[in-house]
């Protein structure tokens, strides 16, 4: 841990970790922390200490060790070099493992396939060396090792860029979708993994969607169309959670999956209520938001608050949210204090008007139904009446249309 990290932060950083580590299949049985007022470039903790670790996962019979922080691709050969046996990786990995498991698209199985590749092109560089070594003897070419580097680099390179192609048409495709859906209400709901974002999606939209009470359950993105009432519609969305120190790569290869929050008209940002971590799960999700570009307006939805049984945490959340929605997505708890804050964010981005249209103006009668909801419609003799609700936007063009 870096000096500056207080023990409390510490072991809300580890539970995280275990918890990481149970979603992946890992059982863990010990954990250690070792102030660092800087990081050794050899074992990122001191070489005693790395050794010391080492040997007691050797007697407790353990086969791998996780940092919680990225270990370089020399420091994790130096660990190969002190245990065979004994595997050691980075939270990094380990996230990459989990959506690897997770994936079932295969849009999601092309993204994580991607990020893993990036993540691994740096450190096989130097998991070869060992081969310059055993290949450098009397009577062999020099450099036939390197060779055998090149060789792998190259592999995962071409895969890299076969992988990249594939998703440019996979974002292509998205972009065609997202062309229909232009002139509709989009709501994307961003939380921290487990948030229980998902529960929420099946409570607004009472479609049956998979849930799991697990770290990334969802990696794929889920839209549903939903009517908050008659006049109001949405497409809601769904996608994967975020964590603290999320890999770049990964958020990198899962841009045009996160494309859906950028390009939202109103995300809802989808709190725990009852994680004692509110406030850092916050600071995370602003943190992606913000690296994936998405400065939309925002709601906060305060979620899972049938599990609070305290006075004095509803009033910290009170006082630190203020405008926060207070539900219970499982209870269906105060939903409808939800729909109408979204309600009331469409109706300022919204705007109603009446036209009358002579029937010799077909064209126009047409694209004045178009991407607006129809409140009203009058067929009179000598022209049609329509009172029509939409995005400004939207208004805006058929208005325009209208004066020419």
């Amino acid at each position: 841990m870096h000096s500056n990290l207080s023990s409390s932060k510490v072991n809300e950083h580890l539970k995280e970790l275990e918890l990481l580590a149970q979603t992946a299949g890992a059982n863990v049985l010990h954990y250690f922390v070792q102030k660092l007022s800087k990081i050794n470039p050899s074992y990122f903790i001191g070489p005693g200490k790395a050794k010391q670790i080492i040997e007691q996962a050797k007697s407790l019979n353990v086969s791998l060790i996780i940092f919680d922080d990225e270990l370089s691709p020399a420091q994790i050969k130096n660990f190969s070099n002190l245990s065979e046996e004994v595997k050691v990786i980075d939270r990094s990995s380990l996230i990459l493992e989990i959506f690897s498991q997770h994936a079932k698209t295969k849009e999601a199985k092309t993204q994580v396939e991607l990020a893993q590749l990036e993540y691994l092109l740096p450190r096989l560089t130097r998991a070869w060396t060992h081969l310059e070594r055993q290949m450098g003897g009397i009577g062999t070419r020099a450099g036939a090792g390197e060779t055998q580097i090149e060789v792998d680099r190259r592999l995962v390179r071409t895969r890299i860029s076969s992988l990249k192609k594939e998703l440019i048409k996979i974002d292509q495709e998205r972009e065609t979708q997202r062309k229909k859906r232009k002139n509709k209400y989009k709501v994307a709901l961003a939380g921290y993994t487990n948030a229980g974002k998902s529960t929420l999606m099946k409570s607004l939209s009472g479609s049956k969607i998979h849930i799991q009470d697990q770290l990334f359950a969802t990696l794929d993105t889920t839209i549903r169309s939903v009517s908050l009432d008659k006049i109001h519609k949405i497409l809601l969305s769904d996608t994967v959670g975020f964590i603290r120190k999320l890999p770049h790569h990964l958020v990198a290869s899962f841009r045009s999956t996160l494309k859906e929050v950028v390009e939202s008209n109103l995300i809802l940002i989808v709190l725990d209520a009852s994680s004692d971590y509110i406030l850092d799960h916050y600071e995370t999700i602003v943190e992606v938001l913000k690296d994936i570009g998405a400065n939309n307006q925002t709601v906060i939805v305060l979620n899972k608050i049938d599990k609070i049984t305290s006075k004095s945490k509803f009033t910290f959340l009170k006082n630190t949210f203020p405008d926060g929605i207070f539900i219970s997505a499982l209870d269906q708890l105060r939903i409808e204090s939800l729909i109408n804050s979204i309600i009331d964010k469409m109706d300022k981005d919204y705007k109603t008007i009446e036209i009358k249209l002579p029937y010799e103006k077909p064209k126009e009668i047409a694209f004045s139904q178009q991407g607006v909801d129809i409140i009203k419609r009058d067929y009179n003799n000598d022209y049609v009446y329509l009172k029509i609700r939409g995005p400004s936007e939207r208004i805006d063009q058929i208005q325009l249309m209208l004066n020419k």
